[in-house]
């Protein structure tokens, strides 16, 4: 009974408690609760087992009780400390035991925390280690002054511990380390250190302690024990050091004067302390100071004992025949001067100190000053002086006036009067001693630093004392007197602050001087004062009362917090085999009861469960069974209840916990009776909550025991009860028997469904197999259990429901047909096909449909979803396509007579069903079928009998704005199907595919084909539709309908419907749609890698893929249909002539969700491709701008956020993490659909509105970071979204660069470092994600390919944004990124085959990369990719020779791979080298051309790679002399690169040269590249040289010239005049050229083409030839020349006038006789009218050209008129 009421009482408290929390918030509790529910509060508080089990709930007790009563809530809270206290305890003395280096702090801490618990407990071994940890903490000179003063703090509490036998015992202790330190044996050690140990109490405020406190306690088991110790000091000189005696000194002075109050005669401490004040030599040595021992001699004339007064005169009378003067100073000390000195400070009377501290005086500063004047001039009557003494005296009452005097000098003053009253002549100032006694005594009172100054000085206590001798028989001076020494010996016992911070924080203020209780009373003082410590300032305050701790929940918490902490916790407690054994040392109020104990057992749930588990395996009957399983079923509910987090949960302490073994034979063993059964329902019945609890993360092991205890013996297995024989189940006639059959059954499917959910985490090879066997296996079995009777009309419907939800969970997984060894896949596909088909038709078909049939919503649901499951099977297994027949209905059971085949038509009934889950999965069973194009034409065939066919039918459910999103969806799919099988553009009658057919009532035509389609969309309005979605799309995580209460009490009609809706009215029926199913829907029942419908092709052809088969696996569909469906169903109201827009303009509209627009935009894909012109037109019209700019990325990113640093509750992460997912489905939808856009119609995406917002938001999601805190659902989602946005980007610019770049880079740059980064991971992710992987960098090199034609374009002055160079190469965020990305692609380049295509995406890459920036150059040169690839060149090189070499047919693939190779490394030598100089003196160094030179046998075989290596040559050679001159040297050999000047023509430039003339293909590539690299050479001094020598130069005379003025030259022409341009450039070029004959008459031919670029070149090369002086006399003989240059000056061209010009003043400089053929008429007369022109003509400001068109003009003219 003790079990069962503590498992009551714990839920029961759980529930009450979880109650309160949910209604009753905690400030109105005292107002609502009752106190019988007060009391219950507070025995909860205080029940250690429970607040340890449930924290939480305990911490909700609490809150309730402070607020229901303070003083209960008391009681607790110092239960509690003492609680804390008691587990300090435990603690400090674990620790103190433990070997090894303590932490002291630590244990001080503890120590200190533990001495609140000792009056309950009374373990004094606490108090003896803590003593001991005290002494070994003195003994360390290092140790921490702040430890050193805790564990002070500690041994005083300890010392004034309230209870007695704790402080005799802590005296004790003390008293045994100070015997075991001073002990006289010790003196003979070695280490003499061994007295440190008594350190801890050499401290004035531990024998202040001792002192004031100890020796006067009552009880002698204290006081002699104080003595003792003080006894052992104060003798132990001899046994100390020198530091410790010091030490022990330096701590007695302040409290010798508490110590001489014990001062005697007749005991042995009183006479240690009188030897204290005692001087033991002639020379004035003593054990104290000499002022000190001044000061305790004359302290002790204030003793109330006789006797010791006349020892103290003895020790007194050294130092007044010793004093300094003493002959001098009055009284005379002889005789009779003693006789009543013992007693002169025992007077009769006492006076009151008080003085007067009111804020404000009445006297004025200037009386004072006045008065004091008076006093302490000597010209003034004594009478006088002392009449103005008196007055001070009486002012001085007035606190506020003492720091006026004493900054006058008075207290000096005074006791320079008081000096010379004592001297032999001072009798004249004894009228004067009174009042000044009394000043000096309200100065002193009042201010403690004058008096501790004073006090000091041993001259003036002296003084004093003769006062009192010589005014012994004077009452009122010799009391003065005697207060005045009373305030100065004992002035260091008044300082308070000297003991203990404070005194009192409540109580009144203490006055300028108080003492001691233990002074007052042990002294005859002269005073009536205040008295201070009359208990410990030590002392602590015990937490708990004797009333509280006699209430026996206190004791009882008190005592379990004991045992708890004693032993460590609750575990190692219960693990004791004897508990009364280990106990025998606590007191009796410690030790816990039989029955404490069963309540920890039973409340501590570990071992709860474990003993539950126990009682199972050692059961002997069914009950006792039972009783644990109800245990067990109260820890998971108890759980529940507290809300108890994962790590403290049954589910994770049965995961350590071996259960197995007590379920083990209840899978092994068949029950036998019905008792058995009925037990085994119990077992399976945890079995489940436990595998439910844990299916998420139930392990591996766990799995693969059940799995193989269910398939170990098939006949005897669990799985054999769900298929019973037919005679078993005819002969269940007993209601209670049934009951637990079906009750059975529920549970055996419950598991077997878990199971299966559960077995998807399997991975090892034998797991899988065990997993697929049992789910081919149990589909079997349920597959049998459809089939028990012969007419599904007799079905038990809750049976068949639980079958069919198990036959959804088994068709779910992929491959669940094929792991059976002796059935087909096919074949139990077709069965299962066969028996929900017959399901289906037995109670949907052949009853009308859902308005006559008597099945209820789950088995509609489980069959139509079986179905769905099936359909993927079978499109996995079939092997070939007939599979589709098999899913038509043969014959419809109607009244006809005929009957009539019914093919698919079943499926349409269900598409309206009245739950959104069953229309849903109807329609994914239609987008499964339509997946093939046989199943198109099926299902089009079963709808034809239906208005509007399969077109109009799924296109009215798609349009239904009052349909849920995810219905509406899946008809998407169906269409987006149905537009795959190419359509006619015409009516074709022998066409298996007609399409879409539109019959138009009116006119009796019908159409089909594209133009049915066109006229269907636009007969339904379809895209303002879309519009419709796109604007009431809803993209937040939860949606709540406040409405939803008020549509729910009335049925809201149709407002119209379209002409082809008849189908759906036949099976639509007025009823009111009851809230949507929270079962599992067909997305969450799904596998997660369903591959895709095949039938798909990709990009823009007629086919485009579908996700018909993608149940958005990742989507929560459960909270899909809260957003998507409305809450009311909308009943059929038809009218054929209603608008169809009105129907959409309904205002009962669903919310549309993310999802279906991720449907609709590939259902737009597809139609791009079958009508792009008007999908075109429909899409430019707003629509795929609100598409692209719905999904904001901030939105996205936001929620990413949430997911990386989760807060609240994970039911809600999952949520957010679903919104993710949908979101970024989308995101990849759109993209995707914009790509289909750009390669159909680019003018659709590259419109300003929809282009920026697009972009920014493309980037945006580029930027996020995948990594930190997603898992990889979302990653992999991430990174899918990733390669549609790279895909889009890549082929916007591709498409539309020179209007989309500027754009890109603009938005670029606000995200480029973290773009970058994306781009880096997308790199990493090379093996794991290749698409990604191509995809990132492809957008990388077409970005950089842009950027490149843009500065070859040399834009950058108009550009006013960042460019990408300047991005990658200036911005100093992404110079890291930079770095990073460049290493990366070089990395790639060089690890990855040469066979690999990812090397090729990388290559391309680099190659953009190099091209552009200068940073990519320069990290490519530290790393040496130009030693590499030169390196890479001579292998080649090697290799091709020695495959050359070979026998046999040579190698063509070999060569090719090589050649392939060879123009990699080429162009990226050509990139690196482009516009760098430093990478051209590295490839100079690295040998480059001599590399060349050996290779350029094989280029020449090859015109891809001679291309490739003359445009390496041309940026190698540009702007660089020295690459070129290399170029005309020889190499010394393949091995060496020994350079020696070429004199036999075996240069690489001689190689050129002959190539050149042997190119005669007048517009090959080669021949363009090949110039281009001469007219680089030309500008050498070296390579001109060769060229001359070679008599390269001759081929251009043989040049063909058009004929007729108006025909152009040829492109070879052109080349040849570039290439003379630049040899023309220098002076000795200009020679060569006129060295060759008929040079000058072919250039001069050629100046008079008509065609402008070869025009300007001839004449620019006649024009710098004119500038040689040798040339001159040649060019000025040739008329046809001097012809040319002056009609240059006519002409319409102001460049050609500029050049004649030129030329002109070029031959007339320096050369006199050019003025004789200039001077010619007809040519001077053109000259003249040139220039009296241009000076007429007004001519801009600031142009250049035309100043010196100008300048030419005048200078020749100036130089003809000379």
């Amino acid at each position: 009974m003790m079990v069962h009421h503590r498992m009551a009482f714990v839920s029961i408290s759980l529930f009450t408690v979880r109650l309160l929390q949910t209604l009753l918030p905690v400030e109105k509790a005292s107002k609502v609760l009752q106190k019988s529910l007060l009391s219950a509060l507070f025995l909860l508080s205080l029940d250690v087992p429970f607040s340890l089990e449930y924290p939480s709930i305990h911490e909700a007790v609490a809150a309730y009780l402070e607020q229901m009563s303070s003083e209960n809530y008391s009681i607790y809270k110092q239960a509690s400390e003492a609680a804390y206290s008691i587990e300090c305890t435990c603690s400090f003395m674990i620790e103190v035991h433990k070997k090894g280096e303590k932490n002291l702090t630590e244990l001080v801490e503890l120590a200190d925390q533990a001495l609140h618990s000792l009056p309950y407990h009374q373990h004094l071994a606490l108090l003896q280690e803590s003593i001991h940890i005290c002494s070994n903490i003195s003994k360390s000179v290092q140790a921490d002054p702040l430890l050193h003063a805790e564990s002070q703090k500690v041994l005083l509490h300890l010392l004034a511990h309230p209870l007695l036998n704790v402080k005799a015992e802590a005296y004790r202790c003390c008293l045994e380390v100070v015997k075991d330190c001073l002990d006289i044996r010790n003196v003979a050690e070695s280490v003499s250190s061994i007295c440190h140990g008594v350190h801890f109490l050499l401290h004035p405020k531990v024998l202040y302690e001792i002192a004031a406190f100890g020796l006067q306690e009552e009880k002698n088991e204290v006081n002699s024990t104080a003595k003792a110790i003080l006894m052992h000091l104060l003798k132990g000189q001899l046994v100390m050091t020198i530091l410790t005696w010091n030490k022990f000194l330096d701590a007695l002075y302040p409290i010798i004067p508490v110590l001489q109050g014990y001062a005697d005669t007749k005991e042995e401490l009183g006479n240690c302390i009188l030897t204290l004040s005692e001087t033991s030599s002639d020379k004035g040595d003593g054990i104290l100071p000499r002022t000190t021992r001044l000061r305790a001699a004359l302290r002790l004339l204030f003793s109330k004992k006789h006797l010791v007064r006349s020892i103290a005169l003895k020790h007194l009378l050294f130092h007044l025949l010793n004093e300094e003067g003493a002959s001098l100073k009055r009284p005379c000390l002889h005789g009779s001067a003693f006789t009543s000195i013992s007693n002169l400070f025992i007077i009769e009377g006492a006076i009151e100190l008080k003085l007067d501290d009111k804020m404000e005086s009445i006297f004025k500063v200037e009386t004072i000053e006045k008065l004091y004047d008076i006093l302490t001039s000597d010209a003034v009557d004594i009478v006088l002086r002392k009449s103005a003494a008196e007055q001070l005296a009486i002012i001085l009452q007035d606190t506020n006036m003492h720091g006026i005097v004493k900054k006058l000098g008075m207290v000096e003053k005074v006791l320079a009067y008081l000096s010379e009253c004592v001297h032999v002549n001072g009798k004249v100032m004894e009228s004067i001693v009174l009042p000044c006694l009394t000043l000096l005594r309200k100065l002193i009172y009042a201010d403690s630093d004058v008096r501790l100054s004073l006090a000091q000085q041993s001259s003036l206590l002296l003084l004093l004392f003769r006062v009192s001798l010589i005014f012994q028989n004077d009452q009122a001076v010799l009391m003065e007197a005697t207060v005045l020494l009373c305030l100065l010996l004992f002035d260091e016992v008044s300082r308070t602050d000297m003991w203990t911070k404070s005194i009192s924080n409540n109580g009144p203020a203490l006055p300028a001087f108080s003492l001691p209780v233990a002074v007052v009373r042990r002294y005859h003082l002269p005073v009536k004062i205040t008295a201070h410590h009359i208990v410990s300032p030590n002392s602590i305050v015990v937490p708990l009362s004797s009333e509280c701790l006699s209430m026996k929940p206190v004791s009882d918490m008190l005592k379990m917090s004991w045992n708890l902490s004693w032993y460590h916790g609750t575990e190692n407690l219960l693990q004791l085999k004897n508990y009364e054994k280990q106990a025998e040392t606590f007191l009796d109020t410690l030790k816990l009861s039989s029955e404490d104990i069963l309540i920890l057992k039973i409340t501590h749930t570990t071992y709860g469960l474990q003993d539950c588990l126990n009682s199972i395996i050692q059961a002997v009957s069914h009950r006792d069974v039972k009783a644990s399983l109800i245990r067990l079923s109260f820890y998971a509910l108890n759980d529940r209840l507290a809300l108890k987090c994962i790590s403290g949960s049954c589910q994770t302490i049965l995961k350590s916990i071996v259960w197995q073994k007590a379920i083990n034979r209840f899978l092994q063993v068949l029950p036998a009776s019905a008792e058995d059964e009925k037990l085994l329902v119990d077992v399976l019945r945890f079995l489940n909550k436990l595998c439910r609890e844990q299916r998420a993360s139930l392990e591996a092991d766990h799995i693969m025991w059940i799995l193989k205890s269910l398939l170990k013996n098939k006949s005897n297995s669990l799985l054999g009860l769900l298929v019973r024989p037919e005679s078993q189940v005819r002969d269940e006639t007993d209601e209670i028997q049934t009951a637990v059959r079906q009750q059975l059954d529920k549970e055996l499917i419950h598991l077997f469904n878990i199971l299966l959910f559960c077995s998807m985490s399997v991975t090892d090879r034998e797991g899988l197999e065990l997993a697929g066997c049992f789910r081919t296996e149990l589909a079997l079995k349920l597959l049998q259990c459809l089939r028990l009777t012969d007419a599904p009309h007799f079905y038990g419907l809750p049976s068949l429901e639980r079958t069919l939800r198990g036959m959804v969970h088994v068709t779910a997984l992929p491959d669940w047909s094929t792991y059976s060894t002796t059935t087909e896949p096919v074949t139990i596909c077709k069965k299962y096909l066969t028996g929900l088909l017959e399901v289906i038709s037995s109670f949907y078909v052949e009853w009308g449909g859902n308005a006559m049939s008597f099945m209820g919503k789950g088995v509609t649901k489980s069959t139509v979803l079986c179905l769905l499951h099936l359909s993927h099977e079978m499109m996995a297994q079939a092997k070939d396509t007939d599979w589709v027949s098999l899913w038509s209905l043969p014959y419809n059971n109607s009244e006809d007579q005929v009957p009539s085949h019914l093919g698919l038509t079943w499926l349409v009934p269900l598409w309206v069903d009245r739950d959104p889950e069953v229309r849903f999965t109807a329609l994914g069973i239609g987008s499964a079928l339509t997946s093939l194009e046989i199943g198109c034409i099926a299902l089009a065939e079963s709808c034809q009998n239906i208005s509007g066919g399969l077109w109009g039918t799924v296109l009215n459910i798609f349009l239904d704005q009052s349909e849920c999103s995810m219905v509406r969806r899946e008809a998407a799919f169906i269409l987006q199907n149905l537009l795959v099988i190419p359509i006619p553009t015409e009516d074709l009658k022998d066409c298996v595919w007609q399409g879409p057919c539109v019959h138009d009532e009116e006119t009796g035509l019908s159409q089909t084909g594209k133009p049915a389609l066109k006229a269907l969309l636009h007969h339904c309005q379809f895209y303002k539709h879309l519009i419709q979605m796109v604007k009431h799309c809803y993209l937040g995580c939860y949606m709540f309908d406040v409405n939803s209460a008020k549509e729910d009490n009335h049925i809201i009609e149709k407002s119209g419907s379209t002409d082809f809706d008849d189908s759906l009215n036949l099976w639509k029926v007025l009823s009111s749609q009851s809230p949507s199913s929270h079962s599992q829907s067909t997305s969450e029942t799904m596998i997660l890698s369903v591959s895709p419908a095949p039938g798909s092709v990709m990009e823009l052809q007629a086919a485009v893929p579908t996700n018909s088969t993608s149940f958005i696996p990742e989507t929560a569909v459960n909270r899909l249909m809260a957003q998507g469906h409305s809450d009311t169903t909308t009943t059929a109201s038809p009218s054929q002539h209603d608008s169809p827009m009105s129907a959409a303009m309904s205002k009962q509209c669903a919310v549309v969700t993310p999802a279906l627009l991720s449907a609709v935009c590939s259902l737009l894909h597809n139609l791009l491709i079958v009508t792009p012109k008007d999908t075109g037109i429909a899409l430019q019209r707003d629509l795929l701008t609100a598409l692209s700019s719905l999904v904001s990325a901030n939105l996205v990113e936001r929620c990413v956020l949430k997911l990386k640093a989760p807060l609240g509750n994970p039911c809600h992460t999952e949520h957010v993490k679903a919104q993710v997912l949908l979101l970024l489905q989308y995101l990849s939808s759109v993209s995707r659909l914009l790509k289909s856009c750009l390669l159909v119609d680019s003018q659709l995406v590259v419109q300003d509105e929809l282009l920026k917002p697009l972009l920014r938001n493309a980037f945006m999601i580029l930027s996020i970071r995948s990594k930190g805190g997603l898992d990889a659902e979302l990653i992999s989602a991430l990174h899918e979204t990733w390669v549609d946005f790279f895909n889009l980007l890549t082929t916007l610019l591709w498409n539309s660069s020179q209007i989309a770049f500027p754009f890109v880079v603009a938005a670029l740059a606000s995200h480029c470092t973290a773009v970058i980064d994306t781009i880096c991971d997308c790199i990493h992710l090379s093996t794991t994600h290749p698409a990604l992987y191509t995809a990132s960098l492809q957008f990388l090199s077409v970005l950089l390919n842009e950027e490149g034609r843009r500065q070859l374009q040399d834009k950058q002055s108009v550009c006013q944004d960042p460019t990408v160079s300047f991005l990658l190469d200036h911005s100093e965020e992404c110079q890291a990124s930079m770095t990073q990305l460049t290493e990366l692609i070089i990395q790639v380049c060089e690890r990855k085959s040469s066979k690999d295509v990812l090397k090729e995406v990388a290559v391309n890459a680099l190659l953009s990369l190099l091209a552009v920036s200068k940073n990519a150059q320069k990290y490519a040169l530290e790393v040496d990719l130009i030693g590499s690839c030169i390196e890479q060149m001579k292998h080649i090189h090697a290799q091709l020779n020695l495959d050359s070499l070979k026998p046999g047919k040579p190698q063509k693939k070999k060569e090719d791979s090589l050649k392939k190779q060879l123009r990699c490394a080429m162009q990226l030598l050509r990139n690196c080298l482009f516009q760098n100089e430093e990478c051209k003196i590295a490839a100079l160094k690295a040998h480059l051309v001599p590399v060349l030179h050996l290779l350029w046998p094989w280029l020449l075989t090859d015109d891809s790679s001679m291309e490739i290596a003359l445009h390496l040559l041309c940026v190698y050679t540009a702007y660089y002399p020295a690459g070129c001159a290399s170029l005309c040297w020889t190499s010394g050999g393949q091995s060496s690169f020994v350079s020696v000047r070429s004199a036999a023509g075996s240069s690489l430039m001689h190689n050129i040269l002959k190539l050149a003339s042997q190119v005669s293909d007048d517009n090959s590539p080669l021949q363009h590249v090949i110039f281009d690299l001469l007219s680089n050479l030309a500008l050498s001094h070296d390579c001109k040289g060769v060229i001359q020598k070679s008599n390269f130069l001759q081929n251009f005379l043989s040049l063909s010239l058009p004929k007729g003025s108006h025909k152009n030259p040829s492109n070879v022409c052109t080349l040849w005049l570039k290439l003379l341009l630049n040899i023309s450039f220098g002076e000795d070029g200009q020679q060569m050229l006129m060295k060759i004959n008929g040079f000058l008459d072919q250039i001069v031919e050629m100046c008079k083409c008509k065609h402008k670029s070869s025009q300007h070149i001839a004449l620019l090369i006649l024009h710098n030839i004119c500038f040689s002086p040798t040339n001159k006399p040649k060019i000025l003989a040739n008329d046809k020349a001097i012809a040319v240059l002056t009609t240059c000056l006519e002409s319409d061209s102001c460049a050609v006038q500029r050049i004649g010009a030129a030329s002109l003043w070029a031959l007339l400089h320096n050369y006199q006789k050019a003025k004789v053929t200039l001077k010619n008429p007809s040519i001077r007369r053109k000259i003249d009218e040139a220039y009296s022109l241009v000076k007429t003509t007004p001519q801009p400001e600031g142009n250049e050209l035309n100043a010196y068109y100008l300048k030419c003009l005048e200078n020749v003219v100036q130089l003809l008129d000379c």
